[in-house]
Parts: structure tokens; C-alpha cells; sequence
């Protein structure tokens, strides 16, 4: 197996031409944290871009960062934190739930899987702060795409192209990305022993109300979780953010507007922190080891409904996140993982789409990883495809069979 291990534009550009002058497939790599997402891959080559990293620009009055793909997410997020801003798509980190004891994720990594934490359904998809980039495609041909600034007009938005590609279309050498203050503080209130076929009135209601909460999930009882959730009980989740005075007073409207007949509890900043980024590192099924793990999107209203469909048929642990919109299932003892399941439950209850996470690579090579597109948009996906990657050397077989 050949690696290479471009250190600029040039380098990289002449890595992929190198790989499509001989025609073989490359495996595009960086932190190697999501290795194990979309279907496994067999090329005989790994295109190593963690060379490419490191702030190549930082406006904090502008809102503005740019750095090289490979650039550690930790790096970015220190280089925020001492501006008090952040990126508000809140990315999470899988190397828990993927089993992957070594590398660290990278902005490119987060951009090109299009990752989003619990904050998704307030700020937006990490391919809504992706404003721009720098490129090789499959033709090995240096591009570049959107810009530097927040409002920007160029023709195509080829960066929500490829956010989600997961480096199929081309190499991210650099990229460029909306921040936003950071809040001052956070509190989170928990309503307790609420039943599943309660859970999605109880978060309507709170991201009906005015009091903006920008974190919604539901732990039903039998579903690990972590300190300071309590055990054994149904638990609604809901956060706050802004500055203090603020916070108090939405925290205290929330638990007197939604707690009436239920016991309830209220956690503070650093308690806070911890139990959103548990569920956007999706803690509470990662220890499950042996389980195939489920991301469904679905309408939020019928997010709990899809779920305990699922957990009727098969032995399946479950939470809610994004107001119900996003469920996470991990299914045991299944020869399918849960696929036939799980898609049977989303298409019942009005569509949405179905991603295997976590699998073995068998199963991952034998059922659709990604939910399978309808005849004219799958085309349309091999057109694009075409286009900048026209003898398929990046990433083959990543998210369909033979694409």
C-alpha cells in the first residue's frame, strides 16, 4: 500500500494526479477518527492529508476562520474559546461510539461528514457555516469555492455540495467558516419521569415557548446515561444560553410552565456542558459495543413513535435528540443490524432518513450504510459524481456500491 503525505496544494494535487494517472483508488485520511463511517473501503492507496493543517486566518471581529482541512478541531476550538466564540454547530466527537482509540477529528473531517451536535436545529448544520474552500478534485485539479466573508455571492454553494460527500467529490485542502460569540453561561432543565409517548409534547412545548432553548433530548428510562442524569427514569432535557440573568429567568419559566405534576431538577453551567456534550458525543449508547448503532432523522413529532416501533420489534436501546427530530438506536442481534426494522418504522410513519453509524464491517458492506435514494436523485448524485471524479479514485464505495 502506497501513502502519500502531501504538505501543500501542489503536493496534494499531484498525489491525486498520480492515483488517477495510474488509475487506482485512494482512501482520503486525516485524523482517522471517522474511519469507520459509510460502507469500508479497499484501495491500495491512503491519501494522508494530516500534513495540511494549522489556522490560516482568524478574524474575530469579522466571525471568520480559515484553516487547513487536517487542522485538529481541539486546536480550533482553544483558538475560539480565548476569542469567547465558537462554532456553533457544536461538532461532535464519535471516537467513543466508533471504537477509535487513536487520531482526533479534524475541521475538513466534520465538514465532509457534515457532523452537527445538539445545537443543530437553533444554529443550523455544519454546511450552514461553510463558507468556502480550497480543493483538488478527482481530475486532480486545484478549485476553489464561496469565501472569506459571512455574505458572500459566487454562483454555486459547491460548500453544502460537499459537506456530506464525504470525500468522494474531492480533497479539502482548506477551508474557510462562520464562528459566533460564545454564550455567556448555560443551565439545563431536566423534567423527570416523563413516559416516551410523553416525550415530544414536553420538547414542542418547550421550543414552542418563547424562551429559546437550544437543546432538546429524551432519555428513556431503560437507556444508559451518565451522571448528573438520574438513573431508572424518563428524562426531557432542555438548555439554555445567553448571558446570567437571562438564563435564570428562561430556566425558571421553563421548570414553572412544564414541570407542573412532575418532579424536575435544573443543572448549571459545567453540569450542563458535560450532559450536552455526552449526548452530542452519543454517550449514552457508545459502551454498547456489540450493538449496530442507528442515526435516524425524522419529522420531531414522530421521532418517539419511530422509536419504540423499533424497540417492539427488536431489543433496542434509544434517545432523542434535536426536539425529537433525531433518533439514535443501537440494535442488537440482528443479521441486518436493524436495517429492515428501522426502515420499515421510518417509512410508516411519514419517511426520513436511516444512517448505520456503527457496524462491523461485514454488515456495513452487506446493507445500504446511507438511506437509499429514489432512481432519479441517485442518478443525479452518479452525475454529479461524474463531474469531479470521473474515474471514481476517491473514496469508491464510501456512500453507494460502486460510486
Amino acid at each position: 500500500m502506497t501513502r502519500f503525505v502531501p504538505t501543500s496544494i501542489d503536493e496534494l494535487r499531484e498525489a491525486v494526479a498520480t492515483a488517477l494517472e495510474a488509475g487506482e483508488p485512494i482512501e482520503l485520511l486525516a485524523g482517522g477518527s471517522k474511519r469507520e463511517l459509510g460502507r469500508p473501503l479497499q484501495t491500495p492507496h491512503v491519501l494522508d492529508l494530516s500534513r495540511l493543517s494549522g489556522v490560516r486566518d482568524y478574524a474575530p471581529s469579522e466571525l471568520v476562520l480559515t484553516a487547513a482541512a487536517a487542522t485538529p478541531l481541539a486546536e480550533i476550538e482553544r483558538l475560539l474559546a480565548a476569542q469567547d466564540q465558537m462554532l456553533a454547530f457544536e461538532p461532535p466527537d464519535w471516537r467513543g461510539l466508533l471504537g477509535q482509540a487513536h487520531g482526533s477529528p479534524t475541521l475538513g473531517g466534520i465538514l465532509a461528514c457534515n457532523l452537527s451536535g445538539p445545537r443543530r436545529f437553533k444554529a443550523g448544520a455544519a454546511r450552514d457555516h461553510f463558507l468556502g474552500f480550497t480543493a483538488v478534485s478527482g481530475r486532480a485539479e486545484i478549485f476553489k469555492a464561496g469565501g472569506k466573508v459571512v455574505k458572500n455571492v459566487t454562483g454555486y454553494d459547491l460548500p453544502k455540495l460537499m459537506a456530506g460527500s464525504h470525500g468522494t467529490l474531492a480533497a479539502l485542502a482548506e477551508a474557510t467558516v462562520k464562528v459566533l460569540p460564545r454564550p455567556e453561561t448555560a443551565a439545563s432543565v431536566l423534567i423527570l419521569g416523563v413516559v416516551p409517548d410523553d416525550a415530544a409534547r414536553v420538547m414542542a412545548a418547550a421550543l414552542g415557548s418563547p424562551h429559546e432553548v437550544t437543546g432538546a433530548a429524551y432519555l428513556p428510562p431503560q437507556t444508559p446515561r451518565a451522571a448528573p442524569l438520574p438513573a431508572a427514569m424518563g428524562v426531557v432535557a432542555l438548555r439554555v444560553e445567553g448571558p446570567e440573568p437571562s438564563v435564570v429567568f428562561r430556566r425558571d419559566a421553563l421548570l414553572a410552565e412544564l414541570a407542573a405534576g412532575r418532579d424536575a431538577a435544573s443543572l448549571g453551567d459545567a453540569d450542563s456542558a458535560r450532559l450536552w456534550r455526552d449526548i452530542g458525543n452519543i454517550a449514552p449508547l457508545a459502551a454498547l459495543a456489540e450493538r449496530a448503532v442507528w442515526r435516524v432523522s425524522v419529522a420531531p413529532s414522530r421521532g418517539g413513535e419511530v422509536a419504540q416501533a423499533v424497540a417492539r420489534a427488536v431489543d433496542a436501546m434509544w434517545f432523542l435528540d434535536w426536539g425529537g427530530g433525531l433518533v439514535w438506536l443501537a440494535v442488537a442481534d440482528q443479521p441486518d443490524g436493524g436495517a429492515g426494522v428501522i426502515r420499515a418504522a421510518v417509512g410508516a410513519t411519514g419517511g426520513g432518513h436511516a444512517t448505520l453509524v456503527r457496524g462491523a464491517p461485514g454488515l456495513r458492506a452487506a446493507v445500504p450504510v446511507f438511506e437509499p435514494q429514489p432512481a432519479p436523485l441517485a442518478a443525479l448524485s452518479r452525475r454529479v459524481k461524474e463531474s469531479f471524479d470521473p474515474r471514481h479514485i476517491l473514496n469508491p464505495g464510501r456512500m453507494v456500491e460502486g460510486v
